[in-house]
C-alpha cells in the first residue's frame, strides 16, 4: 500500500466512526465499537438486498473484519513502521460498505468525500458577544424539519408533497460547540454546527457527498424570559433556509423545525403527499400556502 492508500482507508475509518458513533478519529474507537458498525453495516446490506429482491444469500462483513483486517492489518501496522509492505484490502469489500452508505464505489468515496465532517470549516463568530448557551441546551435532541421542498416552477409540481428531514443536535464532548446533523435525499447527509445569540438561532450545514452549503436563522422572541420558565416547551422553531439549489440557482425556503420523540424517531428523510396523516395538522396549515413558502429571489 502506498501512503495516498493509507490516507484513503483512513478517511473511511474517520468517516465510519463519525457516521454511526459521532467518534471523529479511527483511534477513538474500540474493538467492541468497530463490531457494532460491521453488524449496523451487515444489516444495510441485507435491507439492500431485499429491497432489490436479490435470492442470492448478501456477502456480509465479518464481525472483526474492520478491526483486524483494516485497522490492525493495515492502518496500526503502518503507523508502527511506514516502510512495512502492506497488501491493499479488498476493494470490493471496501466498495460494499461505501455502497450502503450511498456512495457509487470506493473511488467515488474518495473523490466526493474530501474531508469527513469537517466541522472547523463552519463558524459564525460574533465577536464580544456571548452565545446563548441557555437556549442552545434546550435545542438538543432529534428534530423533524418540514419545506414544501418546491421544483424551480411550482407549477409545474406533479403532485402536492411535503419533505421531511430529520436531524440531531448534541454538544461535542470535547470542544462544547454544538453540532447538528440532518438527513438527505439518497443517503447523503449535512452536518453543522448551531450558534446562538440572543434571540436568533443561527446554523451553518455543509454536505458530506457534494459542494452544497445551507444556511438557517431563526428567531425565538423574548427566549430570555421565555427560558426562565420551567414550563416553556421549546418544541417548534420557524427558519429561513437559504441555498443552492442543483441547477445552481439561489433558493430560500421557510423551514419548521419540530421535536422529535427519540424513542420512534426516524433518521430517514421521507417525502409526503400533502394530505398524509404523517404531517402533523398545524404543520400542514403553516406550508400548504405554496406561494408564501418559497422565496422569489428574483
Amino acid at each position: 500500500m502506498k501512503k495516498e492508500d493509507i490516507l484513503h482507508l483512513e478517511k473511511l475509518m474517520n468517516f465510519l466512526g463519525s457516521h454511526f458513533l459521532k467518534k471523529n478519529h479511527w483511534e477513538d474507537v474500540t474493538k467492541t465499537e468497530w463490531s457494532y458498525i460491521c453488524a449496523e453495516l451487515n444489516e444495510l446490506i441485507t435491507a439492500e438486498h431485499l429491497e432489490k429482491g436479490i435470492k442470492k444469500a448478501p456477502d456480509l462483513l465479518g464481525t472483526n473484519y474492520l478491526y483486524e483486517h483494516l485497522i490492525i492489518n493495515k492502518l496500526k501496522k503502518f503507523h508502527q513502521n511506514e516502510k512495512a509492505i502492506l497488501s491493499r484490502p479488498n476493494l470490493a469489500k471496501l466498495s460494499l460498505i461505501v455502497k450502503v452508505l450511498g456512495y457509487s464505489n470506493y473511488i467515488d468515496f474518495i473523490n466526493s468525500n474530501t474531508e469527513s465532517f469537517n466541522f472547523n470549516d463552519l463558524k459564525i463568530d460574533m465577536n464580544n458577544v456571548s452565545q446563548n448557551t441557555t437556549l442552545l441546551d434546550r435545542l438538543v435532541g432529534c428534530w423533524y424539519s418540514y419545506n414544501r421542498n418546491l421544483p424551480e416552477n411550482p407549477t409545474q409540481a406533479r403532485e402536492e408533497r411535503i419533505w421531511r428531514s430529520a436531524m440531531e443536535i448534541y454538544k461535542s464532548e470535547t470542544t462544547g460547540e454544538y453540532f447538528i446533523e440532518r438527513s438527505g435525499g439518497d443517503h447523503h447527509k449535512y452536518f453543522g454546527k448551531v450558534t446562538a445569540y440572543s434571540d436568533y438561532v443561527f446554523i451553518i450545514m455543509n454536505s458530506n457527498t457534494f459542494i452544497r452549503q445551507r444556511h438557517f436563522i431563526s428567531r425565538i422572541k423574548d427566549s430570555k424570559e421565555k427560558l426562565k420558565n420551567p414550563d416553556y416547551k421549546l418544541a417548534e422553531l420557524h427558519f429561513i433556509s437559504t441555498c443552492i439549489s442543483f441547477n445552481q440557482e439561489p433558493i430560500a425556503l421557510f423551514e419548521i423545525f419540530r421535536k422529535a420523540d427519540r424513542k420512534n424517531f426516524i433518521s430517514d428523510s421521507i417525502s409526503f403527499p400533502i394530505d398524509s396523516d404523517e404531517i402533523p395538522e398545524s404543520i400542514l396549515k403553516q406550508l400548504e400556502d405554496t406561494e408564501s413558502n418559497r422565496i422569489d429571489y428574483r
